[in-house]
């Protein structure tokens, strides 16, 4: 990666959660690739097709008892201090007459990417992006039913979103202080609206900012080397959050979660891949999850995680 940004050749990279796969297609090699990318500055995006169908959507979460076993686990451990905010994902088997390719073409969001019929996500999420030598992230973290009496005044005063709001802040402002010099935060807890077709809901943000040390100047694979895992999809501290992690969750994330991005040969705009819908033979599964801290009550979570098994297709 640093060697093709060094060069200014513009490229698609795919890293996943544990940074062990990377994959970078060069621009040319976009379409041969099995790839269908939508960001808001690039898309490889063929004619848009009609979807003359009723679309048929159904999920099966798994029982509140068995979400309970992982978040225990999570709770246990932040009750011993070994972390004070944890990403806590599950698994959940959905059918839907819907392809990934439709799903891809046919939902709205900042970011989308159909990877060769075995994955699709649709991603309000932004990572970070690098505009003329400045780094910025967008962490969001905290959702609400839109459809609740005053829905963003609550979610900016929820205690337990707050908190792990201002975690995630924190984190991502001393991650990108690992890059970047004069890092700041720009705009805090500002709200974003997501239209669903099942629910809408929305979503709390921040920006940071910094500017890029000499020594990261054009090494795009050595930022993402510094950043990865992104904070906001494991939590904090990170490598004891980690290890939580993967001891919770019963199955493995993949690339739900890692992270992609679009290089022009000057500037990156990357997303982290949420809203994700994977192929597993010929079963789907819709991963999804969020936040525990020593506030979080079961019932709360285990209602997030279904909130967010959805389709913006409307």
């Amino acid at each position: 990666m640093d060697e093709l940004s060094l060069q200014k050749v513009p490229y698609f990279f795919i890293i996943d959660f544990l940074t062990e796969n990377v994959e970078i297609f060069k621009e040319n090699e976009i379409e041969e690739s099995g790839l269908l990318i939508d960001f808001q500055g690039f898309s490889s995006k063929k004619i848009q097709h009609e979807l003359n169908k009723k679309i048929e959507w159904k999920s099966y979460p798994e029982s509140l008892e068995s979400f309970k076993i992982g978040f225990d686990e999570v709770q246990k451990n932040i009750h011993f201090g070994n972390s004070y905010l944890v990403n806590y994902t599950r698994k959940t088997k959905i059918k839907t007459n819907l392809t990934l390719e439709e799903i891809f073409y046919h939902s709205s969001a900042k970011y989308k990417v159909f990877y060769k019929d075995f994955f699709v996500f649709f991603s309000p999420e932004t990572f970070v992006k690098i505009i003329d030598g400045k780094i910025l992230t967008y962490p969001m973290k905290g959702t609400i039913d839109a459809s609740l009496n005053n829905a963003a005044e609550i979610l900016k005063n929820d205690k337990k979103e707050k908190a792990e709001h201002y975690t995630v802040v924190d984190l991502l402002r001393n991650d990108l202080s690992m890059v970047a010099d004069d890092v700041k935060v720009d705009k805090f807890q500002y709200i974003d609206f997501i239209k669903t077709k099942q629910k809408d809901l929305y979503a709390m943000s921040s920006e940071i900012s910094g500017n890029l040390k000499p020594e990261f100047d054009g090494k795009l694979g050595s930022i993402m080397k510094k950043l990865l895992p992104a904070g906001s999809i494991l939590g904090a501290p990170k490598p004891k959050t980690l290890e939580i992690i993967l001891n919770a969750e019963d199955y493995e994330r993949g690339y739900y979660t890692g992270v992609c991005g679009w290089f022009d040969g000057k500037n990156v705009d990357s997303c982290v891949m949420i809203r994700f819908i994977e192929k597993e033979g010929n079963e789907l599964y819709f991963k999804s999850g969020g936040g525990i801290t020593h506030m979080s009550k079961l019932q709360d979570e285990y209602q997030e995680m279904k909130n967010k098994i959805y389709v913006p297709i409307y």
